[in-house]
Parts: structure tokens; C-alpha cells; sequence
């Protein structure tokens, strides 16, 4: 007779870090922020009973790794390991190695899920600088768009070959960026814009990180192992979380108004008979928002077979934490809940409504 043994939930987290010269003004302030990302991470995994892995990259024409695939809870700070050159942009040579190196884990016990974070402020202007001492932007004739042509297969092959249990995400600095970032293979739900030109963008970014490992780790619990939608948030509340977390709200203190109009917020709860307080209405989170750190949240019950809204909303001051948001401004957008539609507290008196969505004001 065989003995029994425990399948537990073993994580591998891969940060792969853009150290060019265009990050300098980030230098320090990055060496904080992924320090808090890594706390985090250690704080789920306890709370979750997993173990979680964590490898570090960092890339400017050439790929270094930082930390390789080590126990998160005794991981040093990344200060004194990542220092900005003045170099360019291997993006897709640093995002092929990550992937190339944890492919070599072994999986034989165990329940093991992968997740590839790419943060870059530039676009790829050097993969194959460690074949050719060259960059391929400066390569004459063809030369270099063979080069780029061969890496733009490597990283689209090894996207397309990633397993089930695999995540492989990006956060980029615009729109040609992420248009850029899916022709190699990252799937739309897993890239993110990120302001690379503010004093508060990196914090922001690896804030939108730490709430999307936050969701990945919570979501093992739902038995989803990978994902193409990373940085949506809510898409992983279970009624059970919700029960024991939040406070069900007294039906008589709140009124879920359906919202038919694209009028500013105060203009439309007073026009609807009720009156208007700062704080007191929260919108429905229906697109890609940037929510500040002292925001309040709610979560309304829908039924999961018509999509409707039950008139049941729960809130407290666990909703943040329970939704994967850290106590800092972050930019998320909504996830695919059948049973729960996720609300924003509004302090605003001019926002403007979505027509077709429901606000939910507070008596």
C-alpha cells in the first residue's frame, strides 16, 4: 500500500527588470518598490500555505540574472543587486531567457504554476547583442531585420508552447508598446501601460504587479494555475471569501441606481432624487481605472445565470485586500465575476458616468 502524500501549491515568480540607461531617473525608487513586492508575496504565501519561488532578471543590451529561483521568504533586498547602465533594449532576448531557464525546474511532486512579469520603459532595439556585439538597429541592410526576425520567432514559439499552468505577462510604456508586445504573444489580458515618464510610474507599475500576483496567488486556491487575463482585477472572488471577509450592508442604507445618462456624478444622484455627499456614491467598475489608495470598495451579488444584480452588497475595510489591491494608487480594470460586480467609491462631484452601468449611492 502506497503512503499518502501532500500535493502542495509550489509558485515560481520570474521579475524580469529593464536596467537601460532610461531607467535611471527609476534606479532607487525601484529598488523600494520591488522590495515591497517581494514582502507581499511572502505575506500571501503564508496566509495561503503556498511556497513561492522567485527569480529576478535584469536587462539592458545583455541579460543578467539577479536571483534564481529562490525560497521568496529569504530573499535579500534588490539593492545592491540592480544598478542602471547606459545601455539599450534586449527586451525579447530577456523574456525568451526567463522562460528558457524555468522551463529547466523539475515538476515531479508538487502542484507547480509559472508567472513571467516583463517591465520595460523602451521598446526592443538589441536582442542578439550577446551573439553579435551589435545592436540589430545599427546593423546595415538586412542584416539587422534578420536578426530581429529570428528573435521575433524564438519569443513567439516560446509563447505559443507555454503550457496551461503558465503566465506570461508584460507592463509597457504605451499603446504601440502593447500593440508591439502581443505580436510577440502576450496575451492582450496580460499587458499593462505603465506612466514610465512619472515620479510616481514605477511605483504604480510594480503596484499593478503586486496586485496581479496577489489575484494569481489567490486564484491556486480556485484551482486556475495560469491565466491570460493577469491584470484584471475581481475575476477570482469566491462567495466564500466574500462572507467571511466583508460585511453585508444593510438594505436600507444603500440604493443601486441604473445609470442611463453620461452625466457628471453629483449632477446625476441629485437629479435622481437623492442626495449628494462626498464619498457617498461608488461607480461600477466597467473599464481600465486608476484607483487611489484610500478609495473604498463594494461588491454587489449578480445571479451567475442571468448576470443581473441581486440587490445584495458587501463591503469593509478587508475589500482592498480581498480584491488584491495594495494601500497604494494602482491601475486595474475589471475581471469576468459571474457572481460579483465590483464598485469604486467616486470623491469626485464631476465624474462621468457610463450609461448602462449602476451606481451604487450610499443613504
Amino acid at each position: 500500500m502506497s503512503a499518502n502524500r501532500i500535493k502542495h501549491k509550489v509558485n515560481h515568480v520570474s521579475l524580469v527588470v529593464d536596467k537601460s540607461g532610461s531607467m535611471r531617473q527609476h534606479e532607487a525608487q525601484l529598488v523600494r518598490v520591488v522590495d515591497e513586492f517581494v514582502k507581499g508575496l511572502q505575506e500571501e504565501s503564508d496566509r495561503l500555505g503556498h511556497e513561492t519561488r522567485i527569480s529576478l532578471y535584469a536587462f539592458d543590451h545583455g541579460v543578467q540574472n539577479l536571483v534564481w529561483d529562490m525560497d521568496v521568504k529569504h530573499l535579500p533586498s534588490l539593492k545592491g543587486l540592480y544598478a542602471v547602465n547606459n545601455g539599450a533594449t534586449a527586451l525579447i532576448e530577456a523574456a525568451v531567457k526567463s522562460i528558457d531557464d524555468l522551463k529547466n525546474i523539475w515538476e515531479g511532486y508538487g502542484e507547480h504554476s509559472f508567472l513571467q512579469v516583463v517591465v520595460t520603459d523602451g521598446e526592443e532595439n538589441a536582442s542578439g547583442f550577446s551573439e553579435n556585439g551589435e545592436m540589430h538597429v545599427h546593423m546595415a541592410g538586412s542584416r539587422g531585420t534578420g536578426v530581429l526576425k529570428k528573435w521575433m520567432g524564438r519569443i513567439q514559439g516560446a509563447m505559443d508552447d507555454l503550457p496551461e499552468h503558465w503566465t506570461s505577462a508584460i507592463l509597457v510604456p504605451n499603446s504601440l508598446a502593447k500593440r508591439t508586445a502581443q505580436e510577440y504573444g502576450f496575451p492582450a489580458g496580460n499587458i499593462a501601460i505603465w506612466d514610465a515618464d512619472s515620479t510616481k510610474g514605477v511605483e504604480e507599475a510594480i503596484g499593478t504587479v503586486k496586485s496581479a500576483a496577489t489575484s494569481f496567488l489567490r486564484g491556486r486556491e480556485q484551482g486556475v494555475r495560469g491565466t491570460r487575463n493577469l491584470f484584471t482585477m475581481g475575476q477570482d472572488l469566491s462567495s466564500a471569501d466574500v462572507k467571511a471577509n466583508l460585511d453585508a450592508l444593510d438594505t436600507g442604507k444603500y440604493i443601486l441606481v441604473p445609470v442611463d445618462q453620461a452625466l457628471p456624478i453629483r449632477e446625476f444622484v441629485t437629479s435622481s432624487g437623492h442626495p449628494y455627499t462626498t464619498g457617498c456614491a461608488f461607480y461600477e467598475l466597467s473599464k481600465r481605472e486608476k484607483i487611489q489608495g484610500r478609495k473604498q470598495l463594494a461588491v454587489a451579488e449578480k445571479d451567475p445565470a442571468t448576470g443581473r444584480l441581486t440587490g445584495r452588497v458587501f463591503s469593509g475595510p478587508a475589500a482592498r485586500q480581498l480584491l488584491g489591491l495594495p494601500a497604494s494608487e494602482v491601475t486595474v480594470k475589471p475581471g469576468d465575476n459571474p457572481s460579483y460586480t465590483v464598485f469604486v467609491q467616486s470623491t469626485s462631484v464631476n465624474r462621468k458616468l457610463v450609461p448602462g452601468t449602476k451606481l451604487l449611492v450610499m443613504r
